[in-house]
């Protein structure tokens, strides 16, 4: 089970000489239509990159560009013909430049480049060809009107079922001039935050509440080398009419390039359009392109899974390549969304033959702006061991700029503190409109949602938390800024379950002076639960982290360790003899198909190899009758983590295999829709966490090289620890070789 320990002591045993990196990703004919794309991105851009009829597309997305119903907008899409065309016979070649963070097109005597800036809001477009050719560009939009929302696209938006009668997408602002476009998506004083804070009466406080979508201004500019506008074309995409605006160039060259400037910004146009003139006067294409280049060199330095065994290749191809995925969004103001996140594309080629989803490539099953906690973590989790630990920035400010809504929340409903974060969490710290239910009964408490899976679910903010304690140990981040974001969570459960107990009797705790913490949910599975073990497990092992972090603080330190004495314990029961981890104490009914059971195991990692009461967690797995019944490898199941978690090599590795193996669409990490959408981010990231502890495990310290990883399967990795510390290993021919441990330095984070 466990092939070999290392200890915090032990240095090189032998050094890889090269280091390894990616391979570069490539095509050879070109595609059938957008569901044949390839990402392309940096920063917080990202491209779906696409050859058809021998023109060049690609759409354009943002993070953070949510319109007034908190749709998260795409840019727009560009189209590029070269003259003489691209010829897309033998010599054809579309390719992802993993290691450059670059997409290149070719034909043997044309290539063009398509990049984006790492630091800046920026796409360029790069021609080079053997002998001068014209270039033409044509920027389509297809909301240059009002739409009206019908009942399948109202999911894109945060209203999703419950959306009022007669909504519509709002119009772009579009304006071309002689020598480029300038397209707007400009938001009103009106939006879903207005209608959600109506809704649960928080109109009392409403002046006190962040609002980042309120008159937010988003879009870009896009010009060229000697472009001149030559007029406008209807056109027809999927199933979705576009305006498009052409642009030709003077006269023909061996070089031609195309830039797309973005800005997004709070307030009036002018002030937006002062954002955009600032950044691209900061334009610099030589350095911007010299920097880019280095950070996606450093980032394939920070990590890698690398295997050429026709066993596992496929998997960690994928890995690889849903990393880069990853790595477009490292500097967004948002988080990566777990329904698609930057990658999107016209839906009637996800569901095939469903009248209902041609629509428009704004489309995305749950919405843009509403983020669902359960996937999101699984976005999340996998950076630590890549190295990725500056890339959970968005989503841990994501709370941090929500804190405040929460804490009012708390003391608006309960009259206590504490930051009450729910689950399907909008962008502005409110439960999402629809869900929170529009058919409420009259003397319903207003702090909740009346939903029958998301009721009492709010501890997944116990993950995010730890999340960044786990940056400090990993990488030693600077974490201070969490830390009354993370008491403020632990807070609100303390205070809201000893509320609630006042509420039904005399005594705030129980007889043995632990919280009784009803009703509760674990997951959104187990419902009406007394002591969920997700969240019993979760605010144990954030308390612990807690107390050490503060463990200088004297005063606080005391506060939460008597906190931890009145954490209940992990409830556990006996089914067919045996004794396993229970979801919860108590509860009245299934309502979903998560295995709570398990959290113990993973993300919270009491048990498994190495660690106390390994068999408990494996008779759990193996016996328990709703581990057995919700086990798979479809969308942001974690079956695949808990095998490796816990040691069972054969079942990681076939549930590796499902998992990460090739996706429906032409490229490979286009993984879903599974429960969500394309590309399903969160059955990525929870598939990459599985590889990474099948590869790697640590405990109290001491590294655990290839727990889970069959021994046939040749390959090589290199992933983070703990303590600032590096791990390289190669599985060979059934033995350990090169392995290398040491303090990580020289690398940019």
């Amino acid at each position: 089970m466990v092939k070999r320990l290392f200890s915090l002591l032990l240095f090189v045993v032998a050094a890889l000489n090269v280091m390894a990196q990616p391979a570069d990703y490539t095509w050879t004919t070109p595609s059938k239509n957008a569901s044949e794309s390839m990402p392309c991105g940096g920063g917080s851009i990202g491209m779906n990159v696409w050859v058809e009829d021998g023109d060049i597309l690609f759409y354009l997305s943002r993070s953070g560009a949510f319109d007034e119903n908190n749709t998260l907008l795409k840019q727009g899409r560009v189209r590029i013909k070269l003259t003489p065309a691209l010829e897309c016979g033998e010599a054809f070649r579309q390719t992802l430049c993993l290691n450059d963070g670059y997409v290149e097109i070719t034909d043997g005597k044309k290539t063009v480049e398509i990049w984006a800036d790492v630091f800046k809001p920026v796409v360029h477009v790069e021609v080079k060809a053997k002998s001068a050719v014209a270039m033409e560009a044509t920027y389509e939009n297809w909301r240059t009107k009002d739409i009206k929302i019908g009942k399948r696209e109202r999911f894109q938006t945060s209203y999703k079922f419950a959306s009022p009668k007669g909504l519509v997408t709002r119009h772009d602002s579009i304006i071309s001039n002689p020598a480029d476009i300038v397209f707007l998506h400009h938001n009103g004083d009106s939006t879903n935050f207005d209608a959600t804070v109506k809704q649960q009466q928080m109109d009392v406080v409403k002046d006190k509440l962040y609002n980042p979508i309120h008159r937010l201004a988003f879009g870009g500019r896009m010009t060229g080398t000697s472009l001149q506008y030559v007029g406008m074309n209807n056109g027809r995409y999927a199933s979705t009419d576009f305006v498009g605006w052409t642009y030709k160039t003077t006269k023909k060259s061996s070089h031609q390039s195309l830039q797309i400037v973005l800005a997004e910004k709070q307030g009036t146009v002018e002030e937006w359009m002062t954002v955009l003139n600032e950044t691209a006067a900061a334009v610099n294409k030589k350095k911007d392109q010299k920097a880019s280049r280095q950070w996606w060199n450093e980032f394939w330095q920070r990590s890698y899974v690398i295997s050429n065994d026709p066993d596992c290749r496929d998997i960690t191809t994928n890995y690889n390549l849903f990393r880069y995925m990853l790595g477009c969004n490292a500097y967004g103001k948002w988080p990566t969304k777990f329904n698609g996140g930057l990658f999107t594309f016209d839906p009637e080629y996800v569901k095939v033959g469903e009248a209902e989803y041609q629509l428009s490539a704004d489309f995305r099953n749950w919405g843009g702006g509403v983020h669902t906690a359960q996937n999101q973590r699984l976005v999340y989790w996998p950076m630590l061991k890549n190295g990725d630990a500056d890339m959970m920035k968005p989503q841990l400010d994501f709370y941090l700029r929500i804190l405040k809504n929460a804490e009012e929340r708390s003391r608006l409903y309960w009259g206590h503190e504490g930051a009450c974060y729910t689950e399907q969490i909008e962008n502005y710290g409110l439960p999402n409109y629809a869900e929170y239910g529009k058919k409420r009964p009259a003397d319903f408490d207003p702090g909740l949602e009346y939903n029958a899976w998301l009721e009492y679910c709010w501890d997944t903010i116990l993950e995010f938390c730890e999340m960044a304690f786990e940056m400090n140990r990993y990488e030693g981040k600077d974490i201070s800024e969490y830390i009354p974001m993370i008491e403020s969570a632990v807070t609100f459960f303390d205070e809201h379950y000893q509320y609630l107990a006042k509420r039904r009797g005399a005594k705030a705790l129980d007889e043995n002076g632990k919280l009784v913490m009803y009703p509760g949910s674990a997951c959104e599975t187990f419902k009406m639960a007394y002591n969920s073990t997700p969240t019993v497990t979760g605010l144990r092992v954030v308390t612990e982290s807690l107390i050490d972090y503060l463990k200088d603080d004297t005063v606080a330190v005391a506060k939460y360790k008597a906190l931890l004495g009145r954490i209940p314990d992990i409830p556990t029961r006996i089914v067919d003899g045996k004794q396993v981890i229970a979801p919860a104490a108590m509860w009245e009914r299934v309502n979903n198909i998560e295995n709570p059971m398990l959290y113990p195991v993973f993300p919270w990692r009491i048990y498994g190899i190495e660690r106390d009461n390994l068999q408990l967690a494996l008779d759990t797995y193996w016996h328990d009758p709703y581990s057995k019944k919700f086990r798979s490898h479809i969308g942001w199941k974690q079956d695949c983590i808990w095998a490796a978690c816990l040691g069972l090599t054969d079942e990681a590795a076939r549930l590796a295999q499902l998992k990460m193996g090739n996706g429906p669409h032409r490229f490979p990490a286009f993984w879903g829709p599974g429960y969500d959408w394309t590309p399903d981010h969160n059955w990525g990231g929870s598939g990459m966490i599985g590889m990474q502890e099948m590869l790697m495990q640590e405990v109290d310290g001491r590294v655990i090289l290839f727990p889970a990883w069959p021994k046939n399967w040749d390959v090589t990795f290199r992933l983070r620890a703990s303590g600032n510390r590096v791990v390289e290993a190669t599985m060979k021919n059934g033995k350990v070789e090169n392995v290398r441990i040491e303090e990580f330095g020289g690398l940019k984070n």
